[in-house]
């Protein structure tokens, strides 16, 4: 078994999922006493985000490839960046590394092609849904169509996830709201939804819509596991 290495703490509340679904997965696959090797680099989520919002990205991507190399010298064998607006950062973080990564965007791509699906929603964060460093990937690799929320919706989700989500507040008048949202890119075409960020599976399962979810935390740490048991190989970079 591979060792996993987490880059978390953006925030802890879905990076517990991470650990979470990890475990659970390998226990499934391997039985008896079995968890996952891994090792989590957790930030501290008030400096990132401080930073985001200054627009510092530089500054971020050194707290990132600082992290990666963290988990690189104390012996992971790959790397998984648990938040996707993050990401913006990947390719800092990459050529920084001697280690795979595994993209988030990778794992959900092929969750959507598996699903025989070409036209799909995306929410997250401001940055993720008005950014293309998701979105390129999944059209360019995936042949994917991407829709993403109105701007007014597109404050609204981002407002939820930094001011409630991210602080372990889940509200239903939020979750009726993300529903609304989730409908209307349905009626504008969309298949299925793409959770592009780590937090909203917390508000939002896939029982409360009839439009498919894929729901990214899960996708990618499962996606992580196949790889740290030997399978999934050309999923990494």
């Amino acid at each position: 078994m591979k060792t996993i290495g987490l880059i978390g703490g953006m925030s802890w509340e879905s990076s517990l999922e991470y650990y979470r679904i990890i475990n659970e997965s390998i226990k499934e696959k391997l039985g008896g006493l079995h968890s996952a090797k891994l090792i989590l680099y957790s930030v501290d989520f008030a400096e990132i985000e401080a930073l985001q919002q200054a627009g510092d990205w530089g500054a971020a991507a050194r707290h990132m490839v600082a992290a990666g190399q963290s988990l690189e010298k104390a012996g992971a064998d790959f790397i998984v960046l648990c938040t996707n607006t993050m990401h913006l950062l990947a390719g800092d973080i990459r050529s920084q590394i001697r280690i795979p990564f595994l993209h988030i965007a990778e794992a959900a791509g092929r969750a959507v092609r598996a699903a025989g699906m070409q036209t799909v929603g995306l929410l997250g964060t401001r940055f993720t849904m008005e950014n293309d460093f998701i979105t390129r990937r999944l059209a360019e690799k995936f042949g994917l169509k991407i829709l993403v929320p109105e701007p007014a919706d597109r404050e609204s989700v981002h407002r939820i996830i930094f001011e409630e989500i991210c602080r372990g507040i889940l509200m239903p008048e939020s979750r009726r709201l993300y529903l609304s949202i989730i409908d209307d890119l349905a009626h504008r075409g969309a298949q299925g939804v793409i959770l592009g960020c780590t937090e909203i599976e917390l508000l939002v399962r896939p029982e409360d819509t009839k439009i498919p979810l894929f729901p990214t935390t899960r996708i990618h740490a499962l996606a992580a596991v196949e790889y740290a048991v030997g399978g999934a190989e050309g999923i990494v970079e």
